[in-house]
């Protein structure tokens, strides 16, 4: 597994200091392990990004400004949501004969036969939970694809890397080649065709009562009706 040595400070003041830290462009932090007593550190922004970027696992070589020097890992860095700048990370200190948890990146190797004949390559988990010694702690979990067809998938339980348990579910998928998906383009309906028949008949449609058949319309009351009876004196 690969190094990386940082340099950075004991914090003297907690508390509110945190956002003058910040300001100052530093980024507060804490270090603990078992067996270790916890040390409230600040670490310049660029000199953090390097930790939480890295595409591979690394011991980091903590040298504190106290002369005092540790093995650690980095365990947690926490974001600010508006700016995704980094205000708080964890390191946690090793010791050589105790076994940890930790998160390693996986990366593929090489073009699958299954692309080549058409198929898209899904790359599901990007990093995969292992528990080991730090020495046996690997910078990445490569995976050679090159033989895998359309329809065929890497699980978790076809991996092995010695000294190491992988702790995620041996079932979950880390990488697969799945078919094409072809858009079928809706066939247009056909236009209608004009025809040189003549256009039918617009229905006329008539206001008011419909006038019975073979009566007059006269617009008169009682007009084709049957005179209603004289009265009596």
């Amino acid at each position: 597994m690969s190094e990386i040595t940082i340099t950075a400070e004991v914090r003297k003041e907690l508390g509110k200091n945190a956002k003058k830290l910040l300001r100052a462009g530093k980024v507060p932090g804490i270090f603990y392990g078992h067996g270790q007593p916890n040390i409230p550190i600040a670490l310049g922004e660029l000199a953090l990004r390097p930790l939480y970027k890295a595409s591979a696992a690394r011991i980091i070589d903590l040298n504190l400004d106290d002369g005092s020097r540790h093995m650690c890992i980095l365990r947690d860095v926490q974001f600010d949501p508006v700016t995704d700048r980094p205000i708080h990370f964890d390191l946690f200190g090793l010791s050589e004969n105790e076994e940890l948890t930790i998160e390693v990146p996986v990366t593929v190797a090489g073009t699958a036969k299954g692309v080549k004949d058409g198929g898209i390559l899904q790359h599901i988990m990007h990093r995969l939970r292992v528990s080991c010694l730090p020495k046996n702690i690997p910078d990445r979990i490569e995976l050679n694809v090159e033989s895998l067809e359309i329809n065929r998938s890497i699980h978790v339980r076809d991996l092995s890397i010695p000294n190491v348990k992988i702790l995620d579910n041996e079932n979950s998928t880390v990488v697969a080649v799945v078919p094409p998906t072809i858009l079928k383009e809706a066939e247009a309906a056909p236009e209608a065709v004009p025809t040189e028949a003549a256009p039918a008949e617009p229905e006329v449609i008539t206001k008011g009562k419909k006038v019975e058949e073979g009566v007059e319309e006269t617009g008169k009351e009682g007009a084709g009706t049957k005179p209603a009876p004289a009265e009596k004196k």
